[in-house]
């Protein structure tokens, strides 16, 4: 069986009880704390805060490459069933049907550095005070990642690009590094839909995406 579909099979496609999926977080954020790893949540749960309410169905929490080993260790030790997916990105643990996503990498090779751990955000989740990936970092992330089956990122990053906090010379910089093409497609649409992104990103992004060497002009 290939990843793809290692990765579908073990997902849920329906959405757990919401006291369920709390009390795994907690139990998460628990094992974390105790296992000193330093992560920031991401997926649908940021999402959900920061952007559009959407269907949850897991939690996504991003760790450096380094700390994959030692959280599949605590999780196993607090009893998760825990499986390495693809060494490059993607780990999961279980319990009581809930999943929790251990990513190290997301699409378009984005790992969790010291400039997404500063731009990081807290947010509330039923009470909870959890430390995000920012929306920014969200975007890109979404963007980058939107494919046929995925179609949902596309919709999650313009609720995203609705707000107005965003750090718009942030979202053009982590963009440039990776995926300027499909952020700047992204902003395109917003822009059609009369979302308010200033005509400034756009530019900076077209003028990164230009040929080495073209000219304007007769």
């Amino acid at each position: 069986m290939d990843i793809e579909s290692l990765r579908k099979e073990l997902h849920p496609e329906e959405r757990p009880e919401v006291d369920n999926l709390l009390a795994i977080l907690d139990e998460s954020m628990a094992v974390l704390a105790a296992a000193e790893v330093p992560f920031l949540l991401m997926g649908g749960l940021a999402t959900s805060v920061l952007g559009r309410g959407r269907r949850v169905t897991d939690i996504d929490i991003f760790v450096r490459d380094a700390d994959v080993e030692r959280t599949l260790a605590a999780f196993a030790g607090a009893g998760f069933e825990t499986l390495v997916v693809s060494p490059n990105w993607l780990a999961k643990a279980l319990k009581d049907g809930i999943l929790v996503d251990v990513i190290s990498r997301s699409t378009h090779d984005i790992s969790l550095t010291d400039e997404i751990v500063e731009h990081a955000v807290e947010i509330d989740i039923r009470g909870r005070r959890l430390r995000s990936v920012s929306p920014e970092d969200l975007i890109v992330m979404k963007a980058v990642a939107t494919d046929e089956d995925t179609s949902r990122y596309w919709h999650d990053a313009l609720s995203l690009l609705g707000r107005p906090d965003l750090d718009w010379a942030y979202l053009a910089r982590r963009a440039k590094k990776h995926g300027a093409r499909r952020v700047l497609a992204l902003l395109f649409f917003a822009q059609s839909i009369d979302l308010l992104v200033p005509d400034e990103i756009v530019l900076e992004l077209l003028e990164a995406v230009r040929p080495v060497g073209s000219e304007t002009g007769g």
